[in-house]
């Protein structure tokens, strides 16, 4: 097939050399993911490859102006992850994903950064209850602890309830001799870190003495209806099943759930079936339940992390196979 050229204008509101990139790397990376050659002068970037290559770099090009008008400056992260949108062929443009805000908080803005992210906040938005499962890394707690600070800010919840199940704890926390705080607090902890990303720490305590914010094991949420409130269960693959059905039927008036867990992390004792890994059988065609997936490829974490999950993933389907052969 014959090659053919393109030209693109960076328009004048936008500095070249952040479209560029430093010493030019945006578009070196853009012409090694294309099979495309690129060639830039003062604001106009000349393409030339094979039709649809060309075209694609030109739309990638389009997307990239779109998020520096935003305000939002370009990096070599952003830049891959548009790439990969667009490899995809999905209906969501890159910009719209990337460019998303979901909370400003402390001089940063806190965005879904791959398209599932996106979906998934999306469906938080539509639907009264959100499973989210993947790896770790994939923002899936992060992102739903944003969007919970989000809607209080916005008085559509009058306050947040975060909650982890204390696996080692038995979840019998009440007749563990020592200080209450001392035996959860390591459970705990990792949402306590979040809520400084996103709110003032100064702020934090008396949002907690108040009951504003509430962070506590999956045990105190026993007997209980909450109304008005954003709440979210972590790690919930080491929930039992029976522990998942009282969770989830703690949902009151006004209020929005949150589950979000890694159904290959189960740390259950005795070898006792994850609620997490059979939820969806169950609920799967439940109107306003909503189960999004995110996998290695949302991993937002360093980079060697996206390969160590999908390593270990690809792995366990080995595994899965030679077992599955051995039986037959």
């Amino acid at each position: 097939m014959t090659d053919t050229s393109h030209i693109f204008s960076v328009p004048p509101s936008i500095p070249a050399v952040a479209v560029y990139g430093p010493a030019d790397e945006f578009l070196r990376l853009i012409e090694d993911s294309f099979e495309a050659r690129i060639h830039a002068r003062g604001n106009e970037i000349s393409v030339e490859g094979e039709p649809s290559e060309a075209a694609l770099v030109e739309r990638l090009l389009d997307e990239l102006v779109t998020i520096l008008r935003t305000g939002q400056a370009l990096s070599r992260e952003t830049v891959e992850r548009s790439i990969s949108m667009l490899r995809t062929e999905t209906q969501e443009r890159p910009a719209e994903v990337l460019s998303l805000n979901i909370l400003s908080s402390r001089g940063r803005t806190i965005r879904p950064k791959t398209l599932n992210q996106k979906r998934y906040v999306d469906a938080i938005d539509k639907h009264t209850i959100v499973f989210g499962i993947g790896p770790a890394g994939t923002g899936k707690t992060y992102l739903a602890m944003a969007k919970a600070v989000q809607a209080l800010q916005a008085k559509e919840v009058t306050r947040i309830i975060l909650t982890r199940p204390a696996v080692e704890a038995g979840e019998r926390l009440g007749y563990l001799p020592g200080t209450l705080s001392e035996k959860i607090d390591p459970y705990l902890r990792p949402l306590y870190d979040a809520l400084h990303d996103m709110l003032d720490p100064e702020s934090i305590p008396k949002l907690l003495t108040s009951g504003v914010i509430e962070v506590a094991p999956l045990a105190y949420m026993r007997g209980r209806s909450l109304n008005d409130a954003f709440i979210i269960l972590d790690e919930a693959q080491n929930t039992t099943a029976e522990q998942m059905k009282m969770f989830l039927t703690r949902l009151g008036f006004g209020s929005k759930m949150v589950v979000t867990g890694d159904v290959t992390q189960v740390d259950l004792p005795g070898g006792a079936t994850s609620g997490l890994r059979v939820v969806e059988n169950i609920l799967g065609d439940v109107h306003d339940i909503h189960f999004s997936r995110l996998t290695s490829n949302d991993v937002v974490r360093h980079k060697l992390v996206g390969r160590i999950v999908a390593a270990y993933d690809q792995y366990d389907a080995g595994r899965r196979d030679d077992a599955g052969r051995e039986r037959a």
